[in-house]
């Protein structure tokens, strides 16, 4: 087995590397990655469709077992090697295993952050219309669906949406990424507790409240664990690389295992704020009807515009509601764009403008096949899926979970659990060693190969998610 570095190496590695400039900068950037569309847009129409707080309740408990145990193993991997993944795999051996971990953990992102973008963009598009006052107009049965046939409309607004991003992403990692995370957070958390207020306060959207939060173990299913692990796959970042190039990014000083818990608690506040924001005001606007709770996807843009334009001040909630989601948005699309460009860094060993430009190209290939899939393209399907939700289903469904099991064979196999305690222990009590150990040698595992069978069975029609 290769030394995770030489002296050397690791020295001038060091020197080269961005880096945060504490634990404030660190986690504030790790829970904008954490918090986005997982949070605002899928945790409320997942939550509502599946059970409402009996969902919630299994959420909360992988969150502080499961996520904890991987958000660990891939900042401590990521802050022992001072690589993003391929190289953090790579330090411990060159053989195909390595190989294929690594770029498994890498290409991720770089799938990611273009249909990311072009969901941002729509979010860009809705905040103007609000800022217009179109508030009845985007209300519209036809709104969405005639928006997203415009080609043209869809493509200029993922363009400008993918601008800002990556404008961040060329000022680096302390001018750019901490300092916009530093701003968009506590903004994002402010503007989510002022729309959650407005939500619950609505006539009747007390019986939302207490679906969302109470659990009822009649609405229990096997699915609801599998869609509840799914989620929180999704919103916490794992498996993206997000979490190995941070991790790189700090110092053996900041405490990793309290970063960790500061990352579960703004992860999971966001997203009970957004279920609070959505469930109580659909029960309030619907009477608590389950064929509008259960609008899926289309209820963030759909069925919720319905609702602020019955408000009285309509267009104020929903400006907030959208900024909000634009800041949540925009925060994620900068780590995955950021995770993406440092791994060019690091394997090609550009420059980080030669880098941003490469992702502009990939961006624009794959962000166009996927604003234009609803549109023009809308007729080109692969296993009968739009571009947008094909790359969806490839990235969160299928290389997610398999960068997820690299990582734990990574662990299992090579590097042990004496070399990842020590890197912890630097600077962490790890109080949560034992859970750590059982839970990784045990579960993990397991419950990684059940999201990937589940989802693939779900597209293969033998289960119904």
């Amino acid at each position: 087995m290769d030394e995770v570095t030489s002296s050397k190496d690791s020295s001038q590695n060091t020197k080269k590397r961005g880096k945060f400039s504490g634990r404030i900068g660190y986690v504030l950037a790790v829970a904008g990655s954490a918090v986005g569309l997982g949070n605002i847009w899928r945790f409320p129409y997942l939550a509502a469709k599946y059970g409402g707080g009996i969902f919630l309740l299994i959420y909360l408990i992988l969150v502080v077992t499961f996520g904890y145990v991987l958000i660990v193993s891939e900042t401590a991997l990521g802050r022992m090697t001072k690589k993003s993944p391929i190289g953090a795999f790579h330090a411990f051996g060159k053989r195909l295993p390595f190989h294929f971990g690594g770029w498994m953990n890498a290409i991720v992102p770089m799938l990611i952050v273009p249909y990311y973008c072009v969901i941002g963009g729509w979010v860009l598009k809705y905040l103007f219309d609000y800022l217009s006052g179109n508030v009845a107009v985007v209300a519209g049965d036809a709104y969405f669906s005639s928006f997203l046939s415009s080609s043209a409309n869809v493509e200029f607004w993922f363009l400008l949406f993918a601008a800002i991003t990556f404008f961040v992403i060329l000022a680096g990692v302390k001018n750019g990424v901490e300092r916009v995370s530093k701003i968009m957070m506590p903004l994002l958390i402010i503007l989510a507790i002022f729309v959650a207020i407005y939500s619950v306060t609505r006539p009747g959207a007390l019986e939302g409240v207490k679906y969302f939060l109470i659990p009822n173990f009649e609405n229990f299913s096997w699915m609801t664990v599998v869609t509840a692990m799914g989620q929180m796959f999704y919103s916490l970042s794992i498996a993206m690389g997000v979490l190995y190039t941070y991790g790189s990014y700090i110092d053996k000083d900041v405490d990793i295992e309290k970063s960790t818990a500061q990352v579960e608690i703004f992860d999971t506040g966001v997203a009970l704020l957004a279920g609070l924001m959505v469930i109580p005001a659909v029960f309030a606007f619907s009477g608590g009807n389950m064929e509008t709770l259960q609008a899926g996807p289309s209820l963030t843009f759909i069925t919720l515009p319905k609702i602020f334009a019955s408000m009285g001040v309509g267009t104020l909630v929903g400006v907030a509601f959208f900024l909000m989601f634009l800041f949540a948005a925009l925060t994620s699309a900068i780590s995955l764009l950021e995770t993406s460009v440092s791994t060019l860094e690091d394997e090609l060993g550009w420059s980080r403008p030669k880098c941003c430009v490469l992702m502009a190209v990939v961006m624009l290939v794959l962000g166009t096949a996927s604003s234009l899939g609803y549109g023009v393209w809308d007729g080109v399907r692969i296993f009968g899926m739009q571009f947008l939700d094909f790359f969806d289903f490839l990235t969160n469904s299928v290389m997610m979970p398999i960068a997820a099991l690299a990582t734990c064979f990574l662990i299992l196999r090579v590097v042990g659990f004496q070399r990842i305690d020590a890197e912890v222990e630097i600077s962490s009590a790890f109080r949560r060693k034992k859970l750590y150990h059982f839970f990784l040698k045990y579960l993990a595992p397991v419950c990684i190969a059940i999201i990937l069978l589940s989802a693939i069975a779900n597209v293969l029609g033998l289960i119904t998610m």
